[in-house]
């Protein structure tokens, strides 16, 4: 099993920055992608980026491609989520997942830290 437990969210003002933290632990060694989603209020949880453990490849969805950034800390098994110029609209739980070698989805999630953007 791996435990993600995620922490740096908050409330933040229109064009603020906060920077979101995931640290793994468990059978991290297991762990093939991370990712980070997020869930507003009364709409579908949505991808927001994600991370492979060994190569570092990343990809961003459209609404936050050049405002967010996903990093990682592989002697930490920790990821980051930068995220910059933040908008009313980014204002959602965000959560870790984790994905483990030969699945073919994330098997394993955060239980999720609120970003609150005012205008």
């Amino acid at each position: 099993q791996v435990q993600l437990v995620e922490s740096g969210g908050g409330s933040v003002q229109a064009g603020g920055s906060l920077r979101l933290s995931c640290a793994a632990s468990g059978r991290t060694f297991s762990m093939s992608v991370m990712g980070w989603f997020r869930q507003a209020p009364g709409k579908e949880r949505e991808f927001v980026a994600h991370i492979t453990w060994s190569g570092g490849n990343t990809y961003y969805a459209d609404s936050v491609k050049g405002r967010f950034t996903i990093s990682r800390d592989n002697a930490k098994t920790t990821v980051y989520l930068q995220m910059n110029s933040l908008k009313p609209e980014d204002t959602a739980v965000y959560y870790c997942a984790a994905s483990v070698v030969g699945s073919g989805g994330y098997d394993h999630w955060g239980q999720g830290t609120q970003v609150t953007v005012s205008s």
